[in-house]
């Protein structure tokens, strides 16, 4: 008897990719960034829904009708496929995949009980660093497929712990989970983690270790236009796995540290800002900006104990 398989991807390139390398079973992408804006549990909700339209609105000024037929579509299209024996996942060591999983694994232990999940993730190739899936060969592609990792119930149940405490409104709770990780199936989600944590405001200045690096960059290099410093950032950082926009929507923040975009130099105040001579937070600081279910300015991570220290008013 054949075995029924669902695939749900972490973007359109692997879905395409599996398609064209006829992968039988059906194959889904999961269109979202969880790792920017405002997050609850319950995914797939119409809350979660209706918190997710209005960061996309907000920051990204994407239309309804878009999110509806870029996003909402695929969901809709993974609740219709309730048949299949074994779920395969195909996300990427990154922190936007890695939170896109976590997400996800939370929502089919709830609606796909019983169902086999695995887990296709990166490996080194050749003693080198994890590369995307997207970047391999078939042939690595197909061996990837055939050392996927079957996923415990002890598996399952962690990633909806950790998507349970990515949500919350107390990150503090999810920096002692990841001092205390143990689970060796999910190898890349703790370090995810530690650069999600890495995104609240640094003390020494206000900003975010990628808000400093933008910073570092552009005092580093020569750039004519903002099209080239976002594809630097996309090449050195690709821990992150940020998408070109989202690069566009940080460098909005920091605009007044700007002296031009064409090329791009940093002011006087921006020098003094990455030389930690100036503390920017207060000029920075929004009630409107999340980072999961936490506010991000209510927190601080001090870089000296790579910890974070809550804002107490």
């Amino acid at each position: 008897m054949i075995s029924l398989k669902l695939h749900i991807t972490n973007g359109d390139t692997t879905s395409k990719k599996l398609e064209e390398l006829n992968f039988e079973g059906k194959k889904i992408t999961w269109r979202e960034i969880l790792c920017e804006g405002k997050t609850t549990t319950d995914v797939g909700s119409k809350n979660f829904w209706k918190n997710r339209f209005n960061f996309f609105k907000t920051y990204y000024r994407t239309s309804k009708q878009k999110f509806l037929n870029y996003t909402v579509k695929e969901y809709r299209a993974l609740c219709n496929e309730k048949n299949q024996d074994e779920i395969v996942l195909w996300f990427d060591y990154d922190l936007l995949s890695q939170i896109n999983m976590i997400a996800l694994v939370s929502w089919l232990k709830r609606h796909r009980k019983g169902c086999q999940i695995s887990l296709v993730s990166t490996e080194k190739i050749n003693n080198k660093k994890s590369i995307e899936l997207n970047t391999l060969s078939d042939n690595q592609l197909r061996q990837h497929y055939i050392n996927r990792s079957i996923l415990s119930q002890n598996d399952i149940e962690y990633a909806d712990y950790i998507w349970q405490l990515y949500c919350s409104d107390n990150p503090l709770q999810l920096e002692n989970a990841v001092k205390l990780h143990t689970n060796s199936t999910f190898k890349h989600l703790n370090k995810a983690l530690k650069n999600h944590l890495q995104r609240f405001p640094s003390l020494k200045n206000g900003l975010n270790l990628i808000e400093n690096s933008i910073l570092k960059t552009i005092n580093k290099n020569e750039f004519k236009n903002k099209n080239q410093l976002i594809n630097n950032l996309s090449i050195n950082h690709k821990n992150y796995g940020f998408l070109n926009n989202q690069y566009f929507n940080k460098m909005k923040i920091l605009h007044k540290l700007f002296t031009s975009l064409n090329p791009i130099t940093l002011t006087k105040a921006g020098k003094g800002v990455l030389a930690q001579q100036t503390n920017y937070y207060g000029k920075i600081r929004t009630d409107f900006s999340y980072l999961g279910g936490a506010k991000k300015y209510s927190y601080l991570y001090v870089n000296s104990t790579d910890k974070l220290l809550k804002i107490t008013s």
